[in-house]
């Protein structure tokens, strides 16, 4: 299959170009990370000439904080960009895979959140990527994989378990959170999923993470401990750390469907992220 790849440099799309190149498709990556979604001209003529059979949107602005601080950007990136994808997908024939986040959901659940449960973000970030989940519904409405995913780690970018470590190794006393709850998630597994969604033709929308599920902290004690760090690590809240944007308590994804449908089984939370820290995080 080719493959158009948005969100260069990015971790998610450094695993899975290096994912669909291992399964011997041909994927080809836009030459910046965020702008040229952005730009209607730009997409449309890299969609033209390479004619490729999936387009998989994984640019986005993504820190959650900076959304909050700039809405207008993240509105333009993570909704109107993801219309503008969409739209040079259809233009071409193309299905466009587009990857979305937890953070659609208001965090008030008692179980697993699954795909057709009412949304409600409490953040710009959360609104920002549930506007663009529904412009390439309408976008593209019979061609298109829309996925969603939590709390990703992996090389190639800063994420939560490598600055938890470099702080850690560097003796500082840590408090992290511990009422919020939801489900780690390796890059490098994500991209299989994904890359597995496209294989099997799937479409709709699924959700997608490590099984099972923690909080922050047990996270980060989790890390520490695998790594053989050694720091005070201390439980807090999230008030106490006064954060621009709103968090939700609990965004546990119900991913039975993406199993069903890819015939495949995310590895638990702890399994990935000791497989990550083997490879030198």
């Amino acid at each position: 299959m080719k493959v158009l790849i948005t969100g260069r440099g990015g971790m998610l799309a450094r695993a899975v170009n290096s994912e669909l190149t291992a399964r011997n498709h041909s994927p080809t990556w836009m030459a910046n990370p965020e702008a040229d979604i952005t730009v209607p001209a730009a997409i449309r003529t890299v969609a033209n000439h390479l004619e490729p059979d999936w387009v998989f949107n994984l640019a986005a602005m993504t820190r959650v904080d900076d959304c909050e601080s700039n809405p207008a950007q993240a509105y333009t990136v993570n909704g109107t960009g993801a219309k503008i994808v969409a739209e040079a997908a259809r233009a071409v024939g193309a299905c466009v895979l587009q990857v979305s986040t937890d953070y659609v959901f208001p965090g008030d659940a008692s179980r697993p959140y699954r795909e057709d449960d009412p949304t409600g973000p409490l953040s710009i970030y959360g609104k920002s990527k549930l506007m663009g989940e529904l412009a390439v519904r309408e976008a593209a409405p019979d061609r298109h994989v829309i996925v969603r995913t939590a709390w990703l780690y992996g090389a190639g970018g800063t994420n939560f378990v490598d600055t938890i470590l470099r702080k850690a190794r560097a003796g500082e006393p840590l408090k992290v959170v511990d009422d919020q709850r939801g489900a780690p998630t390796w890059t490098v597994d994500l991209a299989k999923a994904l890359v597995r969604l496209m294989e099997v033709d799937a479409r709709g929308t699924f959700h997608c993470t490590s099984r099972g599920d923690c909080t922050w902290f047990d996270l980060a004690g989790a890390a520490i401990e695998m790594a053989g760090a050694k720091t005070k690590l201390e439980r807090t809240d999230t008030e106490s750390l006064a954060r621009p944007a709103p968090r939700p308590r609990y965004s546990v994804l119900d991913c039975g469907k993406f199993e069903r449908i890819a015939g495949m089984t995310m590895p638990d939370w702890r399994d990935a992220l000791k497989r990550y820290l083997a490879g030198g995080a």
